[in-house]
Order: C-alpha cells, then sequence, then structure tokens
C-alpha cells in the first residue's frame, strides 16, 4: 500500500496530502464501491460538505469498514445557506450525526458569503474550541477575504481549499497563504478534464510512464499542497493516488510552470467582496 505524506497543520494536526473527493458521489452503490477503492488503494482521506448530500453514506461506509475512526481524516464543510450562528450551529451538528462521528478532523467554509461569513468562523472556532473539529478553515477563499478574517479572527485558518491545477496556479494565493501559515487544499486538480491534450502534460507522461492526470497530480503535489482528486472509477481512484514513486524534475516543473493561464472550471470567488 502506498506511504502517503502528511503536512503539519497550524493546528498540530496531519493531513494526508491526497484525499478523495466525494463531490456528486449520492448513489449508494456508487459511493461504496468508490470509498472501497481508495481504502484498498490506500487513502486515508475524505472531503465531503453539506452540499453535498452524501454525509450520511460517508457516515455507513467509515462505520461497516475495518480502518480505525482515528486512521481517517474526514473533512465537511458548511454549505451556503446553513451560514450565520444558529443555522451554522444546527447544521454542524446534524452532520456529525450523519458522519456517525463525535469529531470531525477539518471543518471548513465552503464559500466566502458576504456578511455572514464572520459569524460563521466564530461558530467554526468555538467547534474547535470544544474538540469537535480537530481543524478549522475555509474554502474559496481570495487574499482579500483572508485579510478581512484576520481582522476578527481568533485564530487563522489551517486551510484554505481552492481550485488550483496547471492551468490555475494561484501563485500570489499560495505565497501569502504560505506566508500565514495557512495550507492550500486544491480542488479540482485536474481541472475537470477541460484540457487533456496539452503537448508539454503529454511529454511528461511518455517521459515518466505515467498518465496524464499523473503527471497533473504529481505537479500539485509538489508545489506542497494537499489535493482532492474527485473520482467514481475504482481504477482511476487507484491511479490518481500512485503518483509517489516519481517526481518532476526542475526543468519539468518550469515548462510546466509556462502552462498557468487562470483557466478556472468552477465558480470565481474573486468577485466576492
Amino acid at each position: 500500500m502506498t506511504d502517503i505524506p502528511k503536512i503539519k497543520l497550524n493546528s498540530g494536526a496531519l493531513i494526508p496530502q491526497i484525499g478523495l473527493g466525494l463531490w456528486k458521489l449520492t448513489d449508494e452503490q456508487q459511493f461504496n464501491e468508490a470509498f472501497t477503492a481508495a481504502i484498498n488503494a490506500g487513502y486515508r482521506h475524505f472531503d465531503t460538505a453539506q452540499a453535498y448530500h452524501n454525509e450520511q453514506l460517508l457516515g455507513a461506509a467509515i462505520k461497516n469498514c475495518s480502518i480505525k475512526r482515528e486512521e481517517l481524516f474526514i473533512t465537511t464543510k458548511i454549505a451556503v445557506q446553513n451560514f450565520g450562528d444558529k443555522k451554522s450551529r444546527h447544521s454542524f451538528d446534524e452532520s456529525l450525526k450523519k458522519l456517525g462521528t463525535d469529531y470531525v478532523d477539518l471543518l471548513l467554509l465552503h464559500f466566502p458569503v458576504p456578511l455572514l461569513r464572520k459569524k460563521t468562523w466564530k461558530i467554526a472556532e468555538t467547534i474547535k474550541q470544544q474538540s469537535l473539529a480537530r481543524s478549522i478553515g475555509v474554502s474559496n477563499f481570495t487574499i482579500n477575504h483572508l485579510n478581512q478574517l484576520q481582522q476578527y479572527c481568533e485564530q487563522l485558518p489551517s486551510v484554505n481549499q481552492v481550485e488550483m491545477h496547471i492551468f490555475l496556479q494561484q501563485h500570489e494565493l499560495k505565497e501569502y497563504c504560505d506566508q500565514k501559515g495557512i495550507v492550500i487544499e486544491a480542488y479540482s486538480p485536474l481541472a475537470h478534464a477541460k484540457d487533456m491534450d496539452n503537448d508539454t502534460i503529454l511529454q511528461l507522461a511518455t517521459k515518466y510512464h505515467k498518465s496524464y492526470a499523473q503527471v497533473m497530480l504529481s505537479w500539485a503535489q509538489q508545489q506542497g499542497v494537499v489535493i482532492i482528486p474527485k473520482s467514481a472509477s475504482p481504477n482511476r481512484i487507484a491511479e490518481n493516488i500512485d503518483i509517489f514513486d516519481f517526481k518532476l524534475n526542475s526543468n519539468d516543473l518550469r515548462l510546466l510552470s509556462q502552462q498557468n493561464r487562470n483557466l478556472r472550471t468552477c465558480w470565481n470567488p474573486e468577485l466576492v467582496p
């Protein structure tokens, strides 16, 4: 089984550098097949959210698997519609029930909702103080949003989960988060397969006898970020974690850095004040 590197968060917790994204996995049979394939391939990090409507499926899968809870890293996120003090706390309590656990390893605010994100962050801080979340963080926050958060937070986020891939490299945000001790978590690290015929990536895939996707994931992993590839295919789930037996060299990385073109495949939080 693959030995997965871990990154230390500012909370002191260790987060596996690759996890399985669970977005859109709402069919029970498909979910269980994906979860089983992931466990067998060596994944111990699973990324869900209230908005994914599958926390209960993850909870059941965890209960039925042979891996101890403390060996797993479970992330969930407070949905946009649940922002605010009372709603966010109530929704989190519901998330714990669905997940069948008395804590999550990481709780994120899913989006920088105007006006309500301050109240919701304060609830997240309380949840962490009560040891119901080992670490707390945000998702889709820009430098502007993080600067605002610093004005009222008691602790900085452990994680900022954002879209990041070879075609959206987020250099400024990455540098900012590095300086603040915030770990970047890259969702959609394969850019939703929007560009799968890039000549540079194809050449490197041939050079290393790896797939196109594995080169993309290796690039992200070598940036020192956590990667959350999403797949329902057992074969691709296994392929995506099989990236720790090769390293792109400095010239490869230089060539890949030139492929950045600000390609967003998801929502654009830069439009949010």
